[in-house]
């Protein structure tokens, strides 16, 4: 309907440049929205205030005069000049009464859209170090990632999901470390100390077992020594080269390739439990082994834009935006986990994507510019790349914050949320804010069944209208078939709670459309909740099943066309949408 109505403004706005109210150069952008207050209107537009200094006349002057040039549209009902200069429209009540049929026979299809065209798009997301269970801090990047996945599939968007396994450096070496660290506890059967900085949750027990089933008590080593590093970071290094020396470099791959599979699975069970499914899952490893971070460094040497100093291979960043230059080569020669990642992100930009999309937590916050930087600096168009930053979850239970730490074992995982709330509320309340906005959730709020609960909410009002269903085969009426319903006479929805469904069913489409193109697929979850308060309130305010044959037929293909709408809304949230509680 916006665009419409832009052309109606098109229109006018050539009519009084042919009539010289205007000069004939004279132009701005039409934008026409909804209006933040009711009783301006269904949609407003601020074109008069944009061409009244180029046009020498008052906004309301400018206004009145494109007011007056409008064409006639059945669509519109009235159109009035309001405040400085505001042009709202009124549209015809047949408009929304319109929706209904439209609602009923395109079903699933209702809201999709081509706003998209086609546009391939890689998004990237959760991404977490294969060095522990997910957790319910990854739990938020994981429902956003796959909501906007969804979302801008249903904006006309090919999208492809990717999962980055950052499967080499230091941290797979630190795992396997105190995996043989739990490994040789197991095997004196004491508790000897363990590393500080080595990953302590009972998942690293569960590996040194399946270790020891392995290799039995054969793979020996002491880490004597140990207790007289200087800090916990050179005491963890130093483990690491002990048990490398005694055990092998082969062995010590082995027991990494061990720990990986074995998180790696867990992480994937999860994901599939929470309902987050991904196109393709990249390793770090495979990348590095088929020379794709050398290129990547040798294109940026061919450049100019790598320098040495201190032992160290440094990258110009702070050329493109970064506050300082960044290592890519240390002095003991190995690449940072920066110089793997700018391989990674060239790759990507090779593999004909149109546009990508990183989603990272918001302590990378500082990564951005570095990793915009290099792929500009190897002469790509950085603008391709989006980084979205997403909060972290601040997870609450019985009033009091639970504290987390991936190294020191202690978090809720994501298996263990969704076991206790459920996967629809897990995922619901994760994308019920903008992702860059921190957020609580709420344990006890999640767990009640209650309007409280946001879910439950909407959860209800889907299971209303099937309950009203179930009541009409129960009774002795004739049930409407589909083509029946889509062919009702909605022009009998003439109560004032009838017309606020029928508006708000009408913007779901546009809601879907600004979702995907502003990466907000909490713009749905909260269309979501106003569609339900306004079911309920009709719902709470007049019956569907009367006498009155006609009206009951029409309410019906209301309330249905309410139930198909919200159902699309939650399964782009990737949230079911159930017949009973």
């Amino acid at each position: 309907m916006q665009a419409r109505l832009a052309e109606l403004l098109e229109s006018a706005l050539q009519n009084v440049r042919d009539r010289g109210v205007i000069p004939a150069d004279t132009t701005a952008q039409i934008q026409v929205e909804r209006p933040r207050e009711e009783g301006h209107g269904d949609f407003a537009c601020n074109l008069a205030m944009r061409l009244a200094k180029a046009a020498g006349k008052p906004p309301r002057e400018v206004a009145e005069a494109l007011v007056a040039a409008l064409p006639y549209a059945p669509e519109v009902a009235a159109v009035e000049v309001a405040g400085p200069g505001f042009i709202n429209f009124h549209l015809a009540e047949w408009v929304f009464q319109a929706v209904v049929p439209e609602v009923l026979r395109a079903g699933e299809r209702f809201g999709r859209g081509d706003t998209g065209a086609g546009e391939r798009v890689q998004i990237e997301f959760v991404s977490a170090n294969p060095t522990g269970p997910l957790h319910v801090g990854h739990g938020r990047g994981a429902a956003y990632g796959d909501a906007l996945a969804r979302v801008m599939r249903a904006a006309g968007y090919e999208v492809d999901c990717e999962y980055y396994v950052n499967d080499a450096g230091r941290q797979m070496a630190i795992l396997a470390a105190s995996v043989m660290s739990r490994y040789r506890q197991q095997v004196l059967g004491t508790d000897e100390a363990f590393p500080e900085k080595g990953y302590q949750g009972d998942y690293i027990r569960d590996i040194a077992a399946q270790v020891r089933e392995r290799f039995g008590d054969e793979l020996e080593f002491n880490p004597s020594g140990l207790t007289d590093a200087e800090d916990p970071e050179t005491g963890i290094d130093f483990l690491i080269r002990r048990i490398r020396e005694q055990i092998g470099d082969e062995t010590f791959g082995d027991v990494r390739k061990m720990a990986l599979a074995h998180i790696l699975g867990e992480i994937r069970a999860d994901l599939d439990a929470f309902g987050v499914a991904f196109d393709t899952w990249a390793h770090e490893q495979a990348l590095v082994d088929a020379g794709t971070v050398d290129q990547a460094l040798a294109g940026l040497r061919e450049r100019d834009h790598l320098y040495e100093a201190n032992g160290a291979t440094w990258f110009r960043s702070s050329a493109f935006g970064d506050e300082k230059d960044r290592v890519v080569i240390r002095a003991d020669g190995a690449a940072t986990y920066f110089a793997n990642d700018i391989g990674y992100h060239r790759a990507k930009f090779h593999r004909e994507f149109d546009h990508l999309i990183d989603i990272w937590g918001a302590d990378h916050h500082g990564y951005v510019a570095r990793v915009k930087g290099a792929m500009q600096a190897l002469g790509l168009d950085a603008e391709r790349l989006e980084i979205q930053l997403v909060q972290f979850a601040n997870l609450f239970r019985a009033g009091e914050k639970v504290a987390m730490s991936t190294r020191a074992g202690q978090y809720v995982t994501l298996r263990e949320l969704v076991d206790e709330v459920g996967r629809d509320a897990a995922r619901f309340i994760y994308v019920l804010r903008r992702s860059d906005q921190h957020m609580d959730f709420d344990l006890e709020v999640a767990k009640q069944e209650t309007e409280d609960n946001p879910v439950y909410y909407i959860h209800y009002a889907h299971v209303r209208i099937s309950s009203i269903h179930a009541k009409l085969a129960d009774s002795d009426r004739p049930e409407p078939s589909a083509e029946e319903l889509a062919g009702a006479d909605t022009t009998l929805l003439a109560e004032a709670k009838e017309a606020r469904l029928l508006r708000q069913l009408q913007r779901y489409p546009e809601t879907v459309a600004m979702a995907a193109g502003g990466r907000e697929p909490h713009r749905v979850a909260r269309y979501l909740q106003e569609l339900a308060s306004e079911f309920h309130t009709f719902y709470n305010s007049h019956r569907v099943l009367i006498d009155d044959a006609e009206l009951m037929r029409a309410r019906l293909a209301l309330v249905e066309a309410v139930r198909q709408v919200l159902a699309n809304g939650l399964g782009l949230l990737g949230v079911a949408a159930p017949e009973r509680m």
